[in-house]
């Protein structure tokens, strides 16, 4: 590339239903405050990544859900994402050189503010680093709860966020804690969780709280009957377009239950005039130190096969909880 030359980018993009590719684009030079990164690892949100891939985001909530860095417009095309891990190239002097987590769609070279970008610590490898947003919607969903010494606690769901949620709750003095699925091969997260794990049927019922994450109108009927008289339901899945029926002439009248929804794009209310969106991500990549963590990086693949891990993902014919995406460097550090 000759001096003048622009430098060029390359990122993943929806262009169509159900069909995604790589494009280049031009890299623009970097203002005072801002930095140049380039990626190491993205991870692939899988439940909302593929909604977007499959054009199922509501109209009516296309603004609300843009995610930070997002490029184009709901629902295609559209260059979506959020789980970049990546490196300082240049930028500021305290900041060349760094290992970064960036809310930032799957690229391999960007620019972004310095205050968007989250210091990865020591003691993080930065594979495990791309757990850090996920981290963070558990960090507020735990916020917006508030678990109390001896609870009685279930979460349905034992996807990614809701092994995320059931990760950070098994450092808390509980009395109880169940992670529940429908899928019997979810029991080996559990026990790399090292937590109960039940079937829906099993479950045990009169909960303090029940955090739901399985975004099917099954499991939030079933935490109706598992929550205890006036307790409360966190709501974490993002059904997009689907109609969900509840059986509101139950439980949730007669014992006078609550259903609160819990959305990572504002601090939850308990901590929002105390913590900033910034120190919630401090917070959720300190939390990766924890080694137990790497038990939700289930399958790697490289930036140029990204289309096919998408389309592989979507048919079902690739098993994960948070699928890596790696990029070529020649240094690449495995930690900060």
């Amino acid at each position: 590339m000759s001096s003048t030359q622009q430098p060029e980018a390359t990122a993943y993009w929806t262009v169509g239903q159900d069909q995604g590719e790589l494009r280049t684009e031009d890299l623009p030079a970097p203002g005072p405050e801002e930095a140049v990164v380039r990626a190491l690892y993205s991870g692939i949100s899988k439940g909302t990544e593929l909604i977007v891939h499959a054009a199922r985001v509501p109209q009516r909530v296309a603004q609300e859900v843009r995610a930070p860095h997002q490029e184009g417009s709901f629902p295609s095309p559209v260059k979506f994402g959020y789980l970049s891990v990546g490196i300082v190239e240049q930028g500021p002097e305290d900041w060349t050189g760094r290992t970064v987590f960036c809310l930032h769609p799957h690229q391999d070279r960007y620019v972004v503010s310095t205050s968007e970008l989250t210091r990865i610590p020591d003691g993080v490898p930065s594979r495990r680093a791309v757990l850090t947003g996920t981290v963070e919607t558990a960090v507020n969903a735990l916020w917006e709860a508030g678990p109390r010494l001896g609870d009685r606690i279930a979460v349905i769901g034992a996807g990614l966020v809701g092994g995320m949620v059931a990760a950070l709750l098994r450092t808390f003095p509980l009395a109880r804690l169940q992670l529940i699925d429908v899928d019997p091969a979810r029991r080996k997260l559990a026990d790399a969780l090292g937590m109960a794990f039940a079937l829906p049927a099993d479950a045990l019922p009169d909960c303090d709280i029940v955090f739901h994450c399985s975004a099917s109108q099954e499991g939030l009927g079933r935490a109706l009957q598992l929550v205890g008289d006036e307790g409360e339901i966190i709501e974490m899945s993002w059904y997009a377009d689907n109609k969900v029926t509840l059986p509101l002439g139950e439980d949730f009248h007669a014992r006078r239950l609550s259903i609160r929804a819990s959305q990572v794009g504002v601090v939850a209310r308990s901590r929002r005039h105390r913590r900033s969106k910034a120190d919630r991500l401090d917070l959720a990549v300190s939390l990766l130190k924890d080694p137990v963590f790497d038990v939700f990086l289930t399958g790697e693949s490289p930036f140029t096969d990204l289309p096919d891990v998408v389309q592989q993902l979507a048919r079902g014919e690739l098993e994960a909880l948070c699928h890596v995406i790696s990029y070529p460097h020649p240094s690449a550090p495995e930690s900060s």
